[in-house]
Protein backbone atom coordinates (compact mmCIF):
# COMPACT_ATOMS: atom_id res chain seq x y z
CA UNK A 1 0.00 0.00 0.00
CA UNK A 2 2.81 2.35 0.97
CA UNK A 3 4.90 1.45 -2.44
CA UNK A 4 1.59 1.98 -4.39
CA UNK A 5 0.97 5.59 -3.02
CA UNK A 6 4.82 6.78 -3.32
CA UNK A 7 4.69 5.06 -6.60
CA UNK A 8 1.42 6.72 -7.73
CA UNK A 9 1.50 9.95 -6.10
CA UNK A 10 4.14 11.26 -3.81
CA UNK A 11 6.91 10.24 -6.51
CA UNK A 12 5.59 11.82 -9.15
CA UNK A 13 4.60 15.10 -7.07
CA UNK A 14 8.47 15.50 -5.94
CA UNK A 15 9.74 14.71 -9.08
CA UNK A 16 7.47 17.09 -11.06
CA UNK A 17 5.63 19.30 -8.92
CA UNK A 18 7.45 20.43 -5.84
CA UNK A 19 9.77 23.35 -5.61
CA UNK A 20 13.63 22.12 -4.30
CA UNK A 21 16.78 24.10 -3.31
CA UNK A 22 19.94 23.27 -5.58
CA UNK A 23 23.21 24.78 -3.75
CA UNK A 24 25.30 26.92 -5.44
CA UNK A 25 29.06 26.25 -4.21
CA UNK A 26 31.08 30.01 -3.81
CA UNK A 27 34.66 29.96 -2.68
CA UNK A 28 35.17 32.80 -0.21
CA UNK A 29 38.38 35.13 0.35
CA UNK A 30 40.04 32.54 2.65
CA UNK A 31 39.29 29.72 -0.19
CA UNK A 32 36.35 27.76 2.03
CA UNK A 33 33.68 26.33 -0.24
CA UNK A 34 30.10 27.54 0.89
CA UNK A 35 26.74 26.73 -0.15
CA UNK A 36 24.32 28.91 -1.07
CA UNK A 37 21.08 28.63 -2.11
CA UNK A 38 19.73 31.45 -4.56
CA UNK A 39 16.01 31.89 -5.47
CA UNK A 40 16.91 31.34 -9.41
CA UNK A 41 18.02 27.56 -8.41
CA UNK A 42 14.32 27.35 -6.90
CA UNK A 43 13.40 24.26 -9.40
CA UNK A 44 11.45 20.93 -9.33
CA UNK A 45 13.94 17.56 -9.39
CA UNK A 46 13.04 17.49 -13.15
CA UNK A 47 13.92 20.93 -13.96
CA UNK A 48 17.49 20.43 -12.47
CA UNK A 49 17.28 17.07 -14.87
CA UNK A 50 16.42 18.91 -17.97
CA UNK A 51 18.83 22.17 -17.19
CA UNK A 52 21.72 19.80 -16.87
CA UNK A 53 24.54 19.51 -20.19
CA UNK A 54 23.67 16.12 -21.71
CA UNK A 55 20.83 15.28 -19.56
CA UNK A 56 19.55 12.84 -22.27
CA UNK A 57 22.50 10.66 -21.38
CA UNK A 58 21.00 10.12 -17.52
CA UNK A 59 17.72 9.06 -18.86
CA UNK A 60 17.56 5.28 -18.55
CA UNK A 61 16.61 2.89 -22.47
CA UNK A 62 13.20 3.64 -23.48
CA UNK A 63 12.93 6.96 -21.23
CA UNK A 64 12.94 10.14 -23.07
CA UNK A 65 12.15 13.86 -22.18
CA UNK A 66 8.73 13.79 -24.02
CA UNK A 67 7.63 11.18 -22.27
CA UNK A 68 8.45 12.69 -18.71
CA UNK A 69 6.84 16.19 -20.24
CA UNK A 70 4.08 14.81 -21.01
CA UNK A 71 3.71 13.25 -17.47
CA UNK A 72 4.51 16.72 -16.06
CA UNK A 73 2.45 18.39 -17.76
CA UNK A 74 -0.65 16.18 -16.95
CA UNK A 75 -1.64 18.68 -14.08
CA UNK A 76 -1.04 21.76 -12.43
CA UNK A 77 1.69 22.06 -9.42
CA UNK A 78 -1.75 22.38 -7.04
CA UNK A 79 -4.15 20.15 -8.81
CA UNK A 80 -1.80 17.17 -8.27
CA UNK A 81 -0.56 18.11 -4.75
CA UNK A 82 -4.77 17.98 -4.00
CA UNK A 83 -4.97 14.78 -5.50
CA UNK A 84 -1.64 13.65 -3.30
CA UNK A 85 -4.11 14.81 -0.26
CA UNK A 86 -7.41 13.40 -1.44
CA UNK A 87 -5.78 9.91 -2.38
CA UNK A 88 -3.98 9.71 1.36
CA UNK A 89 -7.06 10.15 3.18
CA UNK A 90 -9.26 7.73 1.95
CA UNK A 91 -10.64 4.90 3.64
CA UNK A 92 -8.51 2.91 2.04
CA UNK A 93 -5.25 4.41 3.28
CA UNK A 94 -6.10 3.32 6.95
CA UNK A 95 -2.12 2.12 7.10
CA UNK A 96 -1.53 5.30 7.19
CA UNK A 97 -4.02 6.43 9.82
CA UNK A 98 -2.51 3.15 11.97
CA UNK A 99 1.05 4.59 11.03
CA UNK A 100 0.48 8.28 12.48
CA UNK A 101 -0.96 6.52 15.58
CA UNK A 102 2.32 4.90 16.58
CA UNK A 103 4.06 8.25 17.13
Amino acid sequence: MINGFNRDFFNPYINFHRPCFFPVSVIDSKGKIKKTYPYQEVMTPYGKLKSLSQAESYLRLGITFEGLETIANQMSDNQFAERMVNARSKPEALLFRLIFQLE
